[in-house]
């Protein structure tokens, strides 16, 4: 009886472990979605580019020039723009986004604006679009530094080709609108379709409260999904 008993828990136990290294075989991975980038799961074929530096000292969140608070979280006011055009289009979002950061501070982020743009730098950009040809609109927004493009944005049109693609601008300034960047962006992409009367500016004294001008903007357009 005991040689019985001792072969029949033997052969429990097998069928246990048996079962556990089953288990461990049909575990199953993470959810596909997962390993799949933000651009390829997009239900839009509209992207919205965006360069944004929020500034952390030197001044206040409703003087800014360069932040905004959304409940609790500090945004770049370019940020926040592209972030609720991303909500209203369904579309995926792309950060311009540099090699070496730049400073939180006011007065040092002024300095060091005004110096790229006297030497004519092309500061290196480390982010990269991926997919971009599931995209044919492509808004692209940043703020306005001394009456020109930041020049990161500069570095990211020499290295992205936007051939075919309607581009429509967004920005984000201290009272000069758009000043001449329409212009810049459309030199530098010559094979884009720029479109100069679609675009939206806004001045950083009024981000906080320009959800629904971004909103009845995005309506005046004609955008199309897949």
């Amino acid at each position: 009886m005991k040689k019985l008993t001792v072969s029949t828990l033997l052969i429990l136990v097998t069928l246990v472990i048996s079962g556990c290294k089953s288990d461990q075989a049909s575990t199953p991975r993470e959810p596909l979605e997962s390993t799949v980038s933000q651009n390829e799961r997009s239900k839009s074929n509209s992207l919205v580019v965006y360069f944004t530096v929020p500034e952390a000292s030197g001044t206040d969140t409703v003087a800014g020039a360069s932040r905004v608070v959304n409940d609790g979280e500090v945004l770049g006011n370019t940020q926040q723009i592209a972030q609720w055009i991303s909500e209203a289009t369904n579309s995926d979002t792309f950060e311009v986004i540099t090699e070496e950061a730049y400073p939180a501070d006011h007065d040092e982020l002024v300095d060091q604006a005004e110096d790229e743009l006297e030497t004519n730098v092309r500061p290196t950009v480390s982010s990269q679009i991926e997919n971009l040809s599931n995209y044919d609109t492509i808004f692209i927004g940043y703020p306005i530094w001394w009456s020109d493009l930041p020049k990161p944005m500069y570095s990211f049109f020499d290295e992205v080709d936007f051939s075919g693609k309607k581009i429509i601008p967004f920005s984000t300034h201290g009272g000069s609108g758009f000043s001449r960047t329409i212009t810049t962006i459309t030199d530098l992409e010559p094979d884009a379709q720029v479109k100069l009367n679609e675009g939206l500016t806004i001045s950083r004294n009024d981000i906080a409260d320009s959800q629904e001008t971004v909103i009845d903007w995005l309506n005046s357009l004609e955008l199309s999904n897949e």
